[in-house]
């Protein structure tokens, strides 16, 4: 028998949650090729590690961009081999997949990432709005008609969503998101310090001293290595918490609006519950530092970070199929 496995398909990671065994697989959305030959030589955790290091014949591709495929073949590609990797298929049988999609996607984009997820070896290919499915993952029980509120941060996309008996009330999808934080960092350090770095020093320093909230006391600093755009001579800097604090600021200022947009739009009884209840932070911008207080601040409503906020997503897909999987056999036993 095949297991049903739900993906979590992000900008930035690719997470699978196997039915019955949890999170199988969680590993960055990079293939290498060779540019001459079309071959794909690396995927995944190997493949990021070439990033920004390889000869000019092997490009290191993130395929998805903004949360949707931006190259297909590259992604079935990526796709058939974590699955593969997995060994989740039976002898004779493929698994049903429940894969994952920002809310505003076109029927393009949505055909797209079912058409993809087919080609790599699902049977039955389920697609969900990824709010919903990060609820899920998070513990929220979503189908009382009561309002629950979830702000999901990935790599490309933020998804606000307001949900109630299983389904979205109001929803917004920015594509402002952790890449995006990324490109400010190196943008304000070429700018202020001349200095070029490259996406995974970004990505090391928004993990390191980032922060969506600065503290007065913090004084965290750490050394940056980069290239001096003047000389092209290789050069470090240290650089502060306070510093780089702006770069993020900008980003944040865009999905907080966001949030309150969707807020503006919710019944007044689901209002009241949000305020009761508070707003879910998940995605991998839900572990930025200080997060929660910026929302708390703005919104003035409690505002939680999700257990295992990187895992909600795969893991929502995988109780929804579970739950599918269940309704479907009590259905069966009915009939």
């Amino acid at each position: 028998m095949a297991k049903d496995i739900g993906i979590d398909l992000g900008t930035a990671n690719v997470l699978i949650y196997a039915v019955g065994k949890g999170i199988v697989l969680n590993e960055p959305s990079v293939v290498a090729v060779d540019t001459k030959t079309n071959q794909v030589l690396a995927v995944g955790s190997e493949a990021y590690r070439m990033v920004g290091r390889t000869p000019s014949n092997i490009r290191a591709i993130r395929p998805l961009k903004d949360g949707v495929i931006s190259d297909f073949d590259i992604t079935e590609s990526m796709l058939s081999y974590f699955i593969s990797k997995l060994n989740v298929k039976g002898f004779l049988s493929k698994p049903n997949i429940m894969i994952c999609a920002p809310t505003n996607i076109t029927e393009i984009e949505r055909r797209a990432i079912i058409q993809a997820a087919e080609k790599s070896g699902g049977a039955k290919v389920y697609l969900e709005e990824e709010p919903k499915v990060a609820a899920v993952g998070a513990g929220m029980d979503i189908f009382k008609p009561r309002g629950n509120m979830v702000i999901d941060i990935g790599g490309g996309t933020s998804d606000i969503a307001v949900l109630s008996l299983g389904d979205i009330v109001a929803s917004k999808s920015v594509r402002v998101a952790g890449d995006e934080l990324n490109v400010n960092i190196i943008n304000y350090l070429k700018t202020e310090h001349n200095l070029q770095v490259g996406e995974r020093t970004a990505e090391t320093i928004k993990i390191k001293i980032g922060s969506a909230y600065l503290e007065e006391n913090d004084t965290d600093s750490m050394e940056v290595r980069g290239r001096d755009s003047v000389t092209g001579m290789p050069r470090s800097i240290e650089i502060t918490a306070a510093e780089i604090q702006p770069a993020i600021g900008a980003i944040m200022v865009q999905i907080v609006a966001a949030a309150k947009e969707v807020l503006e739009t919710v019944p007044p009884e689901l209002a009241s519950d949000i305020i009761d209840r508070g707003i879910m932070l998940t995605g991998g911008g839900a572990l930025l530092r200080g997060i929660d207080k910026l929302f708390i601040e703005q919104l003035k409503v409690p505002v939680m970070i999700a257990e295992s906020p990187l895992e909600n997503v795969a893991k929502g897909a995988g109780i929804l199929l579970e739950h599918m999987d269940a309704t479907s056999k009590k259905r069966n036993r009915r009939d």
